[in-house]
């Protein structure tokens, strides 16, 4: 894993170094607030170690709410010798996802982030989801097809996501009956039949390749293939 470590204390600093690339991550290290922000907002991390104070007129924390402000979720992990109760949370409310205070063993260091990262990583998984260059985030509830932004309304999103869990399978009438709509029978409507039209409208029409396709006498594929 690539990590970032912002720490301007020289033992601190080479200590945790030392430690996490002998644990098989590549770390880089700043040592002050103006390059710890300068590589958290232009480079990616897997996950970001960050002390509170630092030199170059910006703190830890100032370093935090900017990335979260920009929607730059990274797992951070702030490390502290302020350890009241107030300190904590005022870091883990900057957006600090863990908060340890030195003196710290290393063990505990290397295990606290690697829980950060096994959460990020299951997150990823869980909430956002890409076929070719349609892609769905689960929490935002954003849809975005080739850079743009597509609106749908609630039943729409539960369909498309629906489809994309069986993408290139065939999901027929049924299925969609019982899983979107919670319908245990066909009640003979064209509410299926609807949604799919308004679906395709917004996520294949002025797009080069469709995505949504009806297979005959069988359901629907949501596919990128040829």
């Amino acid at each position: 894993m690539k990590l970032l470590l912002v720490e301007d204390n020289e033992r601190v600093a080479r200590f945790v170094v030392k430690g996490l690339s002998e644990a098989g991550h590549t770390v880089e290290h700043v040592d002050n607030g103006r390059d710890g922000m300068y590589h958290a907002v232009s480079e990616s991390y897997d996950a970001i170690v960050m002390d509170r104070m630092l030199p170059g007129g910006i703190d830890g924390l100032s370093i935090v709410e900017a990335l979260r402000g920009g929607g730059n979720r990274v797992p951070i992990l702030i490390l502290s010798a302020l350890d009241g109760v107030d300190d904590r949370i005022r870091g883990l409310r900057a957006g600090g996802d863990d908060y340890l205070t030195k003196p710290f063993a290393f063990g505990e260091l290397l295990a606290r982030l690697d829980a950060l990262l096994r959460r990020s990583q299951a997150q990823s998984v869980e909430t956002v989801m890409v076929l070719g260059d349609l892609s769905v985030d689960m929490l935002a509830h954003r849809v975005m097809r080739a850079g743009r932004t597509i609106a749908l309304q609630p039943r729409e999103f539960k369909l498309l996501v629906y489809l994309l869990r069986h993408a290139n399978q065939v999901v027929t009438r049924t299925m969609l009956l019982e899983n979107v709509w919670d319908y245990h029978f066909d009640p003979q409507t064209n509410v299926i039949d609807v949604h799919i039209s308004k679906l395709r409208q917004k996520i294949d029409a002025g797009f080069a390749a469709p995505l949504l396709r009806t297979v005959r006498n069988a359901g629907y594929m949501l596919t990128d293939q040829p």
